[in-house]
């Protein structure tokens, strides 16, 4: 690259010129998206949904009329290659034949019971066989599954903090908006409406650092540790070789449950990352395209730690988890505390 100011600026101003003509030709040809937009705006924050709706480079966001396989058709008609899928929500692809005609025929016998269904038990055995011998809730966010599956190691462990990777996303779970500042944890900058000091709950250690993970699980308050196999959100950041490992034996040592967030990660194989892999979470959460485009997540405990969680729970089914699931340890001493009942 040249390091003369006058070609920079000329560089510089050539692809300001591109971006605006371009952004004008986008208008010109998308005047049925503007109009959709500017129509229904003032009922939005934002003018849409969504306010992160807005976050596209372009002049203003395209107004979908529909979406097939990795294709989206725009209001004005366009067809246009889909490389986001819903933010792989949609990772199948939009509407795949199988999972719309089951929405269908749902559809004409409810939506919601609140109660389980035959189809939602076989769909149990079916997770257990695709993502492993674990012990499953269903929630319809990944960011909803990790919240509960926080509660439910802070309640199993006694412990209050749970350990974070810097640069780490796991949802809009207040616990992870946490962020390493000169080695201590800070409240991620930038965010918004937080008045609480979320140091109190969390501790931030960089993305394959062992040593610094075990000076913070040698304090003896981390409930769990909640990490992505690989880190997704902040370009794409590898676990060095024995990272996994070190970490599996660092929570065993010091007594934390090992919660693995597969939200991205689990297109890596069948049964995510981790089966892939042989890693050996505690718990374990899936989302976005579990569903096939639908929204909703899963998490998953290893049965040791499902008996201990406190919920109630009944005596036929631990002893159908135990002829069912392979033996796996739990990380933390037995809770001296009695469980609700």
């Amino acid at each position: 690259m040249s390091s003369d100011p006058l070609m920079a600026g000329l560089k510089a101003g050539k692809l300001s010129a591109f971006a605006a003509r371009e952004a004008a030709r986008f208008s010109a040809v998308r005047q049925a998206s503007r109009a959709a937009l500017e129509a229904g705006a003032s009922a939005w924050l934002s003018g849409v949904p969504m306010h992160w709706m807005r976050d596209w480079p372009s002049p203003f966001p395209l107004v979908v009329r529909s979406a097939k396989g990795a294709r989206l058709v725009d209001a004005d008609g366009f067809e246009i290659d889909d490389f986001c899928l819903g933010d792989t929500g949609s990772m199948f692809g939009h509407s795949p034949g199988p999972v719309a005609r089951a929405i269908r025929a749902q559809a004409g016998r409810g939506l919601t019971y609140m109660l389980p269904s035959e189809a939602a038990m076989r769909v149990g055995l079916l997770v257990r066989d695709v993502f492993g011998p674990m012990v499953w809730q269903v929630a319809t966010t990944a960011t909803d599954a990790n919240r509960f599956a926080l509660r439910v190691a802070r309640a199993v462990t006694g412990r209050r903090k749970v350990l974070v990777f810097n640069g780490c996303y796991h949802g809009t779970v207040d616990d992870a908006m946490v962020a390493l500042d000169g080695g201590q944890t800070v409240n991620r900058p930038g965010l918004m409406g937080q008045v609480a000091d979320l140091a109190l709950g969390a501790v931030c250690v960089e993305f394959n650092d062992l040593a610094g993970v075990e000076a913070a699980l040698a304090s003896g308050e981390v409930a769990a540790v909640l990490t992505e196999p690989v880190m997704t959100n902040s370009c794409m950041v590898l676990p060095r070789p024995g990272f996994h490992a070190g970490l599996r034996a660092l929570t065993r040592k010091y007594g934390a449950l090992l919660m693995i967030d597969e939200t991205h990660t689990q297109s890596s194989g069948r049964g995510g990352y981790s089966r892939v892999h042989g890693l050996e979470p505690d718990i374990l959460v899936v989302g976005k395209c579990v569903a096939g485009g639908v929204p909703a997540a899963l998490w998953g405990m290893t049965p040791a730690v499902a008996m201990r969680a406190p919920m109630r729970r009944d005596p036929r089914v631990i002893r159908g988890w135990a002829r069912h699931c392979r033996p796996t340890r739990c990380n933390s001493p037995p809770s001296k505390r009695p469980f609700p009942t």
